[in-house]
């Protein structure tokens, strides 16, 4: 049952004043930041079509997740730093869960469908375009959108049928963690659905990545000097993008079972690092190491920068 005019406060906020101030330029600057190296990315994947392709239309989707994470929890921190009230509506903080945990499974499963693409990629290449079809891209990132979104439904819709008894959430955002921890009583079914949701959204996408690179450094080893640097050169941004997303992941674990222990301000960086960090270095580490990527944005710069030179030269008379 979901209380309608329930509200519910944040109590990890300081009063409005220096530190409040500095902290809101750092995040609007860093919101800023994710959104536009974000939308870059995907204007250049969407704009080259060679670059129409499984592994980038995979990051052109990681892209899409990582501003939905942002805009869930960065404009809300945003303001709640400058206003006095630090209230929200349970309903709107039932809304955050859901698409703070949207956010996370769909990164989790997009960097795992990327790591089956890159083992296509490398230990089948005679394959590769047999395998990884137009359909079968579609199909594995409706499963990953369509199954997400129904189990995370389920999930919140059970945290939204737990009695509360107490009113004030710890934290800048609203997670399922610390709605739950606001209840009367434990619940063992939505202790025993959470356990499962942990399992299918973080240790099975852990497991395939895992799996798959092992694949990968098995054939790499096998294969000439030549291969290995390609190969590296292929995986490096994925690998490097799943140890980051992992990383933070593994912080929020952690400031959900020690936030009591640390200090303050370790905490309000350590819960917001899995929504802060990720996005913003995501395209920042697809653009700096993937060598495609970087050609179709020199290409398009000097395309655009020449027509724009071009239009600016005055128009000179024949007489």
């Amino acid at each position: 049952m979901i209380y309608v005019n329930l509200t519910l406060v944040f109590t990890a906020y300081a009063s409005p004043g220096p530190l409040s101030y500095g902290v809101f330029f750092v995040t609007v600057l860093t919101y800023l930041a994710t959104v536009f190296v974000n939308v870059i990315l995907m204007l250049i994947i969407y704009s080259d079509t060679s670059l129409h392709k499984p592994m980038y239309i995979f990051l052109f989707n990681l892209s899409i997740s990582g501003l939905i994470g942002s805009s869930t929890v960065l404009p809300n921190i945003m303001n709640y730093l400058l206003d006095e009230m630090k209230h929200i509506l349970y309903s709107n903080c039932l809304l955050q869960v859901f698409f703070v945990m949207f956010y996370g499974g769909c990164v989790y499963g997009i960097i795992t469908v990327m790591a089956y693409d890159r083992y296509v990629s490398i230990c089948k290449p005679l394959q590769y375009h047999i395998i990884m079809t137009p359909t079968k891209v579609r199909m594995l990132l409706a499963v990953v959108y369509i199954f997400s979104i129904c189990f995370l439904a389920v999930q919140v819709h059970l945290t939204s049928s737990v009695p509360l008894c107490r009113y004030t959430v710890n934290k800048l955002y609203c997670d399922n963690l610390a709605v739950v921890s606001l209840a009367c009583l434990k619940s063992a079914l939505v202790d025993l659905y959470g356990l499962v949701g942990v399992i299918i959204f973080v240790v099975c996408p852990l497991s395939l990545v895992i799996m798959s690179y092992v694949r990968i450094l098995f054939v790499s080893l096998k294969a000439s000097a030549n291969a290995k640097r390609k190969a590296l050169k292929t995986c490096a941004p994925h690998l490097i993008t799943f140890i980051n997303f992992s990383s933070a992941s593994l912080f929020s674990v952690i400031y959900n079972r020690l936030n009591n222990y640390l200090p303050k301000e370790l905490n309000v960086f350590m819960s917001v690092h899995f929504i802060l960090i990720p996005p913003l270095l995501h395209p920042l580490i697809y653009g700096m190491r993937t060598e495609t990527i970087r050609k179709s944005f020199r290409n398009i710069l000097q395309k655009r920068v020449f027509a724009f030179e071009f239009h600016l030269k005055p128009e000179h008379k024949i007489v």
